[in-house]
């Protein structure tokens, strides 16, 4: 990848962009499930040669934007993953938004757990995971505000973007199931990060 740009992810990230939006069925809902792509990743891309990610970051970032571009494309209570899901294991509704705030859980732990390893005092220990969850959380929960200000403003349409189906609990589920993920993560690939970084600054300390 260049010093100053990050092309495979940025082709990546634009490929499934743009066939997400080209197979949407709700071009108006599209941009509501894959805004945190339309965020996230200008940023990525332009404080790329200040702050560059192991590449297990840019990895799983790439998977969740897949998983949100597929909301994207059906929204999450349509998605076909969930249907089969539903028929398989005899769900009572689509679960697919289940997936995604699993991954809204597992992918900012990880990314959030390499800033604060980089640029804070803290290291690895009971500390940081505290941290490290309280902010998935935190995440979590803006999310679910930005739900509520959209159903608030949107009416007819914030109902495809919450995909409540129905679900009185379907907030605080998907805040426990974000939490979920981050845990996972942390608990499944803390030592590869960990490798990652070793790497990484044994990379940085041979070029001087």
């Amino acid at each position: 990848m260049n010093a100053k740009y990050p092309i495979p992810f940025s082709v990546c990230t634009l490929i499934i962009l743009i066939g997400s939006f080209i197979f949407s069925e709700h071009k108006s809902i599209w941009y509501l499930e894959v805004f945190p792509i339309l965020i996230g990743f200008p940023i990525l891309f332009f404080t790329y040669h200040t702050f560059r990610f192991t590449h297990l970051i840019y990895i799983l970032l790439i998977i969740h934007f897949v998983i949100l571009s597929v909301g994207g494309i059906y929204t999450y209570a349509e998605a076909p993953l969930g249907y089969w899901m539903q028929d398989y294991f005899g769900f009572e509704r689509n679960n697919y938004d289940k997936i995604g705030h699993f991954a809204q859980g597992f992918v900012p732990a990880l990314l959030a757990r390499e800033i604060l390893l980089r640029t804070s005092s803290l290291r690895a220990g009971k500390w940081l995971v505290f941290i490290v969850l309280s902010i998935c959380l935190a995440i979590s929960a803006l999310y679910e505000i930005i739900e509520w200000w959209v159903a608030v403003l949107h009416e007819a349409s914030a109902e495809d973007f919450l995909g409540t189906q129905g679900n009185v609990w379907d907030a605080q589920s998907d805040m426990f199931f974000a939490l979920i993920g981050a845990s996972v993560a942390l608990l499944t690939l803390s030592k590869v990060q960990d490798k990652a970084l070793a790497s990484r600054d044994a990379r940085a300390d041979s070029q001087y």
